[in-house]
């Protein structure tokens, strides 16, 4: 593990309880709101894009024939690089690291042999979820403007821990959209992108599910409003008709969604990981 502070040889014991980011952090308060769940299906649908990266997820992860446990493993991981104690987040981070260095193939559109692990694809992957994830926290009055970019540099350290190099990250809103102008022509809908854009707006499920559960129609909502606050550019680029909506309206319709959960107590709509961390820095 490269980087300062990521050996627990340099933490007090305050620290490695506080975790990588802590109760004070932008970050603890964007990924413990209720809009945190529409940014992470913002962020798959974005990092699709990436045909390499796409080309990663489809060929070497339980994506097409367990797609739920793959959401639910991502879900796990970043809520315990977040919310766990350093030492919890680091076992996570090199147990999935571990997994990435036996992992590449060959990009069929574009012919590129690569590494999953390979640091752009590290990079693109950080800055879609951070993107998706701000966008989302912005637009329901989470942050403002200055703690948007206290955000953006607080997830160095989330990307530095996954193996990026801090002087490649952005650190900063205006970096973070510099970054997405620069990579912008690598992007496109390859199969295996829309396979996964389905899934992600028409999921799989069990008849019974369908039929006596409110689940299809509930994931419908959610789905189409992580549709809708994609950027212009990635909507266009994906193609997906009916789902055409204004900035306004999806930013309504989300703030309504938050404020509808924000009324559930914390056990319904909180992991187990994230009450934990916060029940343990209480103190």
């Amino acid at each position: 593990m490269s980087g300062s502070g990521f050996s627990a040889l340099d933490w007090t014991e305050e620290e490695d309880r506080l975790g990588f980011f802590g109760p004070g952090s932008v970050t603890w308060r964007v990924h413990a709101d209720p809009v945190y769940s529409i940014g992470g299906l913002r962020a798959l649908l974005l990092q699709a894009l990436h045909p390499v990266a796409m080309d990663g997820v489809a060929r070497n992860s339980v994506f097409r024939e367990e797609p739920w446990q793959r959401l639910t493993n991502t879900a796990a991981f970043v809520d315990t690089l977040t919310f766990g104690t350093r030492r919890e987040a680091l076992r996570v981070v090199r147990r999935v690291r571990g997994v990435h260095r036996r992992l590449g193939g060959t990009e069929e559109t574009t012919g590129r042999s690569y590494r999953v692990d390979d640091p752009d694809l590290l990079l693109w992957v950080h800055c879609a979820q951070v993107d998706s994830l701000l966008d989302v926290a912005r637009r329901a009055g989470v942050v403002d403007d200055e703690e948007a970019d206290r955000y953006v540099a607080e997830q160095v350290t989330a990307a530095e821990l996954i193996g990026v190099d801090a002087a490649d990250v952005p650190d900063s809103v205006a970096a973070l959209a510099d970054y997405f102008a620069r990579v912008r022509p690598q992007l496109a809908v390859t199969p295996a992108a829309r396979d996964a854009w389905r899934f992600v707006v028409v999921p799989p499920m069990p008849r019974w599910v369908q039929v006596l559960t409110p689940a299809r129609p509930a994931w419908g909502s959610l789905a189409s409003l992580a549709v809708a606050t994609l950027p212009p550019w990635a909507r266009r680029l994906a193609s997906l008709p009916g789902l055409a909506v204004t900035d306004a309206a999806a930013t309504a319709a989300l703030r309504a969604f938050r404020t509808g959960l924000l009324a559930l107590p914390d056990r319904a709509r909180l992991s187990p990981i994230v009450r934990a961390g916060l029940e343990r820095t209480a103190a």
